[in-house]
């Protein structure tokens, strides 16, 4: 069985691979090439994250594909319902870097709370003359703990996020479509773990009233999740995080809200018009960004690398 990592697999998921008598090919083909490379070389399993797009000319293009692996959650840049029509396995790791993009929620939650965003950006300019000034200008932060946080999406970045907001002593809401409970544990150094029973609500306006934080950590979806009404309903001084997909908040209204004043800072690690997000975002002051960053650590990324392998052997064996 021959693999493709088009768009490149950790060092330990490859070992996993080889291990397992399976060659893998870490070639970077690029889009337009692609359907020669894997035809020329007889290739059993296209690996991809989002760079590449597996669409129809591809799977039809290609019989020799047998598994088609996304490093990640979002399977958007796939036509999975096709190529499992055409008798293809889809394959991906929803919960591989789960942890690593709640970090990045929380990271980009202290950066707004502190003013951290807006430091970084000022202190090399203007840190030597004006120091006092900033001082006092970034004096009016929260601490996280006591504060309500509202999560939009019960899967496994939601409840990461989630745990890692108990873990702060903060109070949870969590929004879905319909109503769940689910019981999450929270594991300790010294071996000890708690549950903590959630139950969500599909109610958005109980939902929106008096959350202090709010983390958006849903699908791709084909409307906005947070519009004009959303957000009026918002308490005044908001903190929201984007670490979903771009589409899923309306950017030009949230700027409209920082103006106001509802919105006291967002954070957008994801964009509608991505890779070029739209100038008036990346320069306003109270948005804290970063380029897709959210599963991009080097342990996710080992995680990844190594559940796709095993699903893969265990595929082959099943063949």
């Amino acid at each position: 069985m021959k693999v493709l990592a088009n768009d490149g697999i950790s060092k330990a998921g490859e070992q996993v691979l080889k291990d397992a008598g399976i060659e893998v090919l870490d070639n970077r083909v690029a889009q337009d090439h692609i359907i020669n490379f894997i035809n020329e070389n007889k290739v059993d399993v296209l690996l991809v994250r989002s760079a590449t797009k597996v669409r129809q000319d591809i799977i039809d293009a290609c019989p020799s594909l047998k598994i088609i692996g996304r490093g990640g959650v979002g399977m958007d840049n796939i036509d999975v319902e096709y190529a499992i029509e055409k008798g293809i396995y889809v394959i991906n790791t929803p919960n591989a870097s789960s942890k690593s993009v709640a970090e990045m929620v929380f990271a980009h939650f202290f950066s707004l709370a502190r003013f951290l965003h807006e430091s970084n950006r000022l202190m090399p300019l203007e840190g030597d003359t004006q120091f006092n000034s900033l001082k006092k200008s970034f004096g009016k932060a929260y601490e996280l703990s006591g504060k309500t946080l509202g999560v939009i999406g019960f899967g496994g970045i939601g409840k990461e996020v989630i745990k890692m907001g108990i873990a702060l002593g903060m109070k949870i809401k969590v929004l879905t479509r319909k109503p769940k409970t689910e019981t999450l544990a929270l594991s300790f150094f010294d071996g000890q773990s708690l549950q903590f029973e959630i139950t969500s609500t599909n109610d958005m306006d109980a939902f929106l009233k008096d959350t202090d934080f709010i983390s958006i950590n849903t699908p791709k979806t084909t409307e906005y999740i947070i519009d004009t009404p959303q957000f009026e309903k918002m308490k005044d001084g908001v903190y929201i995080v984007n670490t979903a997909r771009g589409g899923v908040l309306n950017e030009v209204t949230l700027l409209d809200f920082i103006e106001s004043g509802k919105v006291a800072g967002a954070a957008l690690d994801v964009f509608e018009s991505e890779p070029n997000p739209e100038l008036p975002l990346l320069m306003n002051p109270a948005l804290s960004l970063s380029p897709h960053l959210g599963g991009n650590t080097i342990d996710a990324q080992e995680k990844i690398g190594v559940e796709l392998a095993e699903q893969i052997i265990k595929i082959k064996n099943e063949l």
